[in-house]
This record gives C-alpha cells, structure tokens and sequence, in this order.
C-alpha cells in the first residue's frame, strides 16, 4: 500500500503544468493505447506518463484519483483541464469539444 506523499503530489502537478497534453497511462492499458493513438492521429504532442513503468506509479495514480475523483487510466489533461479518461476523451472529440480545448491551449490539431 503506497502512501501519496507531497512529493507525488508536487511530480503529478509539474508534470501537467509542463505538458500542454498529459496523459497518465499504462503501457498495456488497451484505453490508454487508444487515446494516445486518437493524438497521433490529429498530430498533436503529448506526454505519456507510463505508470506501470515508474517506480511512483501505484502513488501516482492514487494521487491522481484524490485530485480528479477518477481512479482508472488514461487519466488525461490539456492545457491542464482534466478531460478524463478514453471515454470522455472520444466524446469530447467527437462532439468537437476537444477542438476547441485545443484550439484555447494554442494547440494545432489536424482533425
């Protein structure tokens, strides 16, 4: 059982304030795989925090959960607006909610 120290909290919020598009993930997660997929497809740059890979990962994603209430991956932000996950992801995309968020953050997306 990890313990989410500030620490964890201090390396999740740094790392979304850094990356336009954020995404915490795990290698394996099907989901995780699709919504990195669904921005190389529009050819936006993201950064993917594999969390199965990183020696902070359970914390990580514990600390991720008390700050966005969603405990699964992908857990995705841009312009460090939490989208969701997959789900929430393609709805925004195909509602073209996420062209705008885009579009906001100064991102070129090629939708």
């Amino acid at each position: 059982m990890s313990i989410v120290t500030q620490r964890i909290r201090d390396l999740v919020k740094k790392a979304i304030a850094d990356n336009k598009v954020m995404i915490f993930s795990k290698s394996y997660c099907p989901y995780c795989i699709g919504a990195k997929d669904l921005f190389d497809d529009i050819h936006v740059d993201y950064k993917a925090l594999e969390l199965n890979d990183h020696k902070d990962g359970e914390a990580i994603q514990k600390a991720l959960a008390e700050m966005t209430k969603q405990k699964t991956v992908p857990n995705i932000f841009v312009n460090q607006q939490h989208i969701g996950g997959s789900d929430a992801l393609k709805s925004a995309y195909d509602s073209g909610k996420l062209q705008q968020i885009l579009k906001d953050a100064g991102i070129n997306a090629k939708l």
